[in-house]
């Protein structure tokens, strides 16, 4: 075990994480079972993992339980993964584009202007007040060039509100239930990561001998969302009580009725862990194909809403000028 753990701490290049090693090769080597050890590092080794090994310990099986939390964290992170690399595409797009925006807005658009203002004043009597959509677009140039030292701060000083209330518990609750009505199949594809992180977590700690009570609260506190944590709880208190998991999984709408079915017959056949990684993979192949769906659905809407802003803002410009030539002429 030291061996192993001196390997590990020279090998990793994350110092955050080498550090940790580092105190749990202390800690074991002054006597400490490698559970209590990694206790002391909580901001690396989460709960459920150290019960995971505290339950590979104490019966002997310490590989094993150290196989799978390796599987789950893969498994996890490759979902992680797979769905920020669905949005990078998008996200630089929009940002790329509300950047060209903002210049276009703040820089182009007052040279228009003040042409405008320009053939105003030389034929008083042919001008006539500017269309809508130019007004629009002049109004909005004015306001960021003339209170930019009040828009800029104000919008980070409202991300940065943001942020802080989505970690309050209020906060955390009613944001994490907006995300799964959010529309365009957005909600149903966070629904889907949060399903397949909780069942490839909930088998992940059966299959290593964690108790049942215990492993019901770890997976609702790692499950990512708090709607899918009380629905945890729900069945946490089930199970106290000598029910069955599969009664309140099926009662809760934040399961759909092949998780609760699938579920209830692997209580009935005492194959759990099974039925549950099968849940993992048809949840995770759910989201892997409506990751692509919804990434080829948001492709040409970007393309469309950039489009659009950029062609409402050139005809915005070219508008009054046409007035004004057919005017002069």
């Amino acid at each position: 075990m030291l061996r192993t753990l001196y390997t590990l701490e020279q090998q990793t290049q994350d110092e955050r994480i080498r550090e940790a090693i580092a105190g749990v090769r202390a800690d074991v080597e002054a006597g400490s079972t490698l559970e209590q050890a990694m206790e002391r590092h909580p901001d690396v080794f989460d709960r459920l993992y150290r019960a995971m090994v505290r339950s590979g310990e104490q019966s002997g099986r310490l590989e094993d339980a150290l196989d799978r939390v390796a599987y789950q964290v893969e498994k996890a992170d490759a979902l992680r993964r797979q769905v920020k690399s669905a949005l990078m595409y998008p996200a630089l797009v929009f940002g790329f584009a509300s950047m060209a925006l903002i210049g276009i807005v703040a820089f182009v658009i007052p040279v228009f202007a003040k042409v405008f203002e320009e053939l105003a004043e030389e034929h008083p009597g042919e001008s006539a007040e500017l269309p809508m959509p130019t007004q629009i677009c002049v109004g909005a140039s004015n306001a960021i060039t003339g209170y930019w030292f009040v828009i800029f701060p104000a919008l980070i000083l409202a991300f940065v509100g943001f942020f802080r209330w989505k970690r309050t518990d209020r906060g955390k609750e009613v944001w994490d239930r907006f995300k799964l009505r959010l529309p365009a199949k957005i909600g149903d594809v966070i629904q889907k990561v949060a399903l397949a992180r909780w069942s490839r977590t909930f088998a992940g700690s059966v299959s290593a001998g964690v108790p049942m009570l215990q492993s019901i609260k770890l997976t609702g506190e790692t499950a990512g969302n708090v709607v899918v944590e009380q629905a945890m709880d729900d069945v946490y208190a089930s199970v106290k009580r000598g029910g069955s998991l599969a009664g309140p999984i099926e009662r809760n709408p934040i399961f759909p009725p092949m998780v609760g079915h699938m579920i209830a017959v692997g209580e009935e056949t005492g194959q759990l862990e099974h039925m549950l990684s099968k849940i993992a993979d048809f949840y995770e192949a759910e989201v892997d194909a409506k990751v692509k769906a919804l990434t080829a659905l948001i492709e040409p809407l970007m393309i469309v809403f950039v489009g659009g802003m950029v062609g409402f803002i050139v005809i915005s410009m070219y508008l009054p000028m046409f007035s004004i030539y057919e005017k002069i002429r």
